[in-house]
């Protein structure tokens, strides 16, 4: 069945804030220069919203340009932050809280909001629709359209009611073509079409590798009379420590809730260490389990981070589009914030498009202005700033790290006169399991700490069971024949959703599992996977994850 097609004049992949902000700008702007403009959104969740996942502390500067009017509009953005603690984890028991004065300047939260980011993209879209942009979720971007001179063209949409076999069902319907005279790629941390630019155009070559975290979060109610609106806590060290950088996070968000979660590097090298079971222990810490206590965890979700900063940026432009957000990695990682920065991003592509549109241009260009326009933006001043952050707490380790990061950021304002680089991409860190100490990791009580399948049932997650397998291997023997021997499959581990499995058959075979339902769209499998033989692509739309508020 042929597929039909649909024109505008920009396509934009991904209902998030670099996605969102870039359409509304664009028909700001539009009204403004009185153009009659055609932006379409394409959104893989069932809403918008369905699959953002963030901390999240929020700064509102960009928002604050977008839209200066947003209170008088009716945004209530969260709780604003009352005050930082920052802890320094000794062991399960222990923990130091850090003077404010040897905190870096980055990590304070003055004027900032706890809130779920989830929450504002959707306010977003309903700004955007009441401009003119049509949004479509439940669609998956699920292809890259080029011209024949090589620029890009648009997206084709995933096709609908194919079974596992590969073959159509009954309720098969193949994919649209969205044409557009530029896309813009928003699809967040390590997006696959926006992989496949990044090979396709070589934009990261000048650059060094991109870095990631592992982020998982969940959402507790609380006793209301253990919340303190606004409070923001932040520690370093235990449960992670030597094995891996990282830092927890707990936040006092509204109606009496907290959201906490860890953030582990994934720069790690021990084959045996699990991310998942790390943040559960994490839990037992007293610092945490005096809020969480008599609580019920409502949520849980996880999600990919890319925190390379500054050094790891790729080239942005290439004919016919622009890569935005965290699909090109404009995350500060020494804020832990990416929010500002993704919309930001957003905006400053749609204030190039419209003077692209304002000079009469019909497509295809390489939109070189959008780095000039980067360039002389708080956007890349931040970024510069933040360059160092990263590369010291890797080669420095936390103590040594920190210290550098206090003097670059507290003494010079983040311009000390040296760039530090990492150069070592985050899969090839991981060191074979008989070189590493196996981690023993206690059992859930069913009341702090939890199991994955049970975590996994608060994502609300569903993908259609008679479809292709989204996980694709290059190489199907790979898990058993390299990595098992090698690093005892890590996969079972790093994956915070119990995806990947090796189960021993009664005869005493081995057999790699696929449980692809479980999938969260996390992508850390496409990033850790020391083969690098995993490639995370679309399912059907829709599927995935449903976060109500994360």
């Amino acid at each position: 069945m042929e597929r039909e097609s649909m024109e505008f004049d920009v396509v934009i992949v991904g209902a998030g804030p670099a996605g969102l902000s870039a359409a509304c700008r664009l028909m700001q702007q539009a009204q403004a220069n009185e153009q009659e403009l055609m932006v379409c959104v394409v959104e893989k969740g069932s809403e918008v919203g369905a699959h953002i996942l963030s901390g999240a502390v929020f700064e509102p500067r960009a928002l604050d340009e977008l839209f200066p009017d947003w209170k008088d509009q009716g945004l209530t953005l969260g709780e604003p932050v009352t005050g930082d603690e920052i802890y320094l984890f000794k062991d399960e028991q222990k923990a130091q809280l850090m003077p404010n004065s040897f905190v870096p300047k980055t990590m304070h939260n003055e004027g900032n909001y706890v809130i779920s980011l989830g929450n504002l993209c959707r306010w977003l879209a309903e700004q955007a629709e009441s401009m003119g942009v049509e949004i479509f979720p439940g669609f998956a971007a699920a292809e890259v359209l080029y011209n024949e001179d090589g620029s890009v063209k648009g997206v084709a949409t995933g096709d609908m009611g194919v079974g596992e076999d590969g073959e159509p069902k009954d309720s098969y319907m193949p994919g649209m073509e969205l044409h557009a005279k530029y896309t813009l790629f928003t699809e967040g941390c390590r997006g696959h079409l926006g992989k496949e630019l990044l090979s396709k155009f070589e934009l990261d070559k000048d650059s060094d590798p991109q870095h990631y975290g592992i982020g998982i979060k969940e959402l507790w109610d609380i006793d209301p009379a253990k919340h303190k609106p606004g409070l923001v806590i932040h520690g370093a060290g235990w449960p992670l420590g030597k094995n891996a950088p990282g830092g927890s996070f707990l936040y006092h968000a509204e109606n009496n809730q907290v959201v906490l979660g860890l953030i582990t590097d994934l720069s790690y090298s021990n084959p045996h260490l699990s991310p998942f079971d790390e943040m559960q222990r994490m839990k037992h810490h007293p610092v945490f389990k005096q809020y969480l206590e008599g609580g019920k965890r409502v949520s849980y979700g996880a999600r990919a981070i890319a925190k390379g900063g500054f050094n790891s940026l790729p080239k942005m432009t290439f004919p016919g589009g622009l890569l935005l957000g965290c699909d090109a990695g404009t995350l500060n990682f020494a804020k832990i914030k990416g929010s500002h920065t993704a919309m930001k991003s957003g905006m400053i592509a749609a204030d190039t498009l419209s003077e692209v549109f304002k000079a009469g241009n019909e497509g295809g260009d390489d939109l070189s202005k959008f780095t000039d326009n980067l360039k002389d933006s708080w956007l890349y001043d931040e970024l510069y700033r933040s360059r160092n952050f990263g590369p010291a707490m890797h080669k420095f380790g936390m103590t040594l790290g920190g210290a550098f990061n206090y003097i670059d950021q507290n003494w010079f304002g983040g311009k000390i006169p040296v760039t530090l680089h990492d150069t070592n991409p985050d899969y090839a860190q991981m060191k074979p399991a008989s070189e590493c100490p196996k981690i023993d990791y206690p059992k859930p009580d069913g009341e702090i700490s939890f199991d994955k399948l049970s975590s996994v049932f608060l994502s609300n997650t569903n993908h259609e069971e008679d479809q292709p397998c989204h996980l694709k291997l290059k190489d199907v023997s790979i898990p058993l024949e390299r990595n098992l021997p090698m690093f005892d499959e890590p996969a079972q581990r790093y994956c915070p959703a119990g995806v990947y499995e090796v189960v021993v058959e009664d005869d005493g075979s081995k057999r790699f599992q696929i449980n692809s339902q479980n999938c969260v769209h996390c992508k850390t499998c496409d990033i850790k996977d020391p083969s690098q033989n995993i490639t995370w692509v679309v399912p059907e739309g829709a599927g995935g994850p449903n976060y109500p508020n994360m």
